[in-house]
């Protein structure tokens, strides 16, 4: 299996472009419409070890310089997705993903969903609810963009339901290879206990970006992540035969990063499957081990049908 090709720098030969520092150096360097997806969490501005907390207005500007080259260098039937948080500030709290939208939409972007993703653990409030969700935005530049449910389906609640009347008498009521997700999406958030948990505070789930990368993207494509982190999205790019584009300003993620890809090609990095339930400590029979993660593999496995055969993209 050949290795899989990384640079520091931007070169469409490579596998995974990992741009060491700021973003705003590395996205000159990219061409207008290059990629298909862009997805990423920035900072939240809410003082973790790799930002810096500044004022409001400041943090919406930076962002803005980030955003505005993300859509120009997205593909006319790309997608953008922003995967936000709150801004909490003495138990007060206010959502990024609104006050980020008139920045999108300045820049004329369709928003298509709003997509919650729902997780049961978390910091405990003691002045307010305890937040147990964050918000991935998912636009788009124009009205033809890409988009195919099928590698994301999930098994159906009833699957083997048949119509019982009509002219579909006795055929099946639902898609054989699975219902739609929605907009809700309960997945696992990555804590002490996760099995992809590393040194980053707030680390993407790679079955979350799995969903955006399967659904939003072609082989081949290119994703691009404008603040890495721990390299969640080039992992899951790349295990589906993607590249994938991102900077880290904090050379330990680099590393990391560097890390984690270097144990799949050697077929070492387990991840959590996307077909997964959620743990119920009253219900162990469902568990599923696993997933180990091989790249470069072109039968790279994405979810379960009903018979618990692996669909492939």
């Amino acid at each position: 299996m050949q290795k899989i090709r990384i640079a520091e720098s931007f070169d469409t030969s490579a596998d995974l472009i990992l741009f060491p520092n700021d973003v705003n150096l590395l996205l000159p360097d990219i061409p207008d419409e290059f990629v298909s997806l862009v997805v990423t969490s920035p900072p939240y501005n809410i003082g973790k070890s790799y930002e810096r907390k500044t004022s409001l207005d400041e943090y919406l500007a930076k962002q803005e310089e980030v955003i505005k080259e993300c859509v120009r260098i997205t593909k006319p039937n790309g997608s953008i997705c922003w995967q936000v948080g709150n801004y909490v500030n003495n138990s007060s709290i206010i959502p990024i993903d609104i006050i980020l939208f008139p920045i999108f939409e300045k820049y004329k972007l369709k928003l298509r969903n709003r997509i919650i993703w729902k997780f049961g653990h978390g910091l405990h409030a003691t002045k307010r609810l305890s937040g147990r969700y964050e918000v991935i935005l998912w636009f788009t530049k124009t009205e033809n963009y890409f988009f195919d449910v099928n590698p994301i389906r999930v098994p159906q609640k009833y699957p083997n339901k048949k119509y019982f009347k009509g002219p579909k008498k006795g055929q099946l009521s639902g898609n054989p290879l699975g219902k739609n997700p929605s907009d809700v999406w309960d997945i696992p958030n990555v804590k002490s206990n996760h099995i992809e948990k590393t040194i980053h505070p707030c680390q993407f789930p790679i079955e979350l970006i799995e969903r955006l990368v399967l659904s939003m993207t072609k082989k081949s494509d290119w994703v691009f992540d404008p603040f890495m982190g721990v390299g969640s999205t080039a992992i899951a790019a790349l295990m589906h035969n993607r590249k994938a584009i991102g900077a880290e300003i904090v050379p330990e993620y680099v590393k990391l990063t560097e890390e984690r890809i270097r144990l799949a090609e050697k077929g070492e990095l387990k991840i959590r499957p996307m077909n997964r339930k959620v743990y119920d400590p009253n219900n162990k029979d469902n568990y599923i081990p696993p997933r180990i993660v091989t790249l470069g593999n072109e039968k790279q496995p994405a979810i379960f049908d009903e018979t618990e055969n692996y669909l492939e993209e």
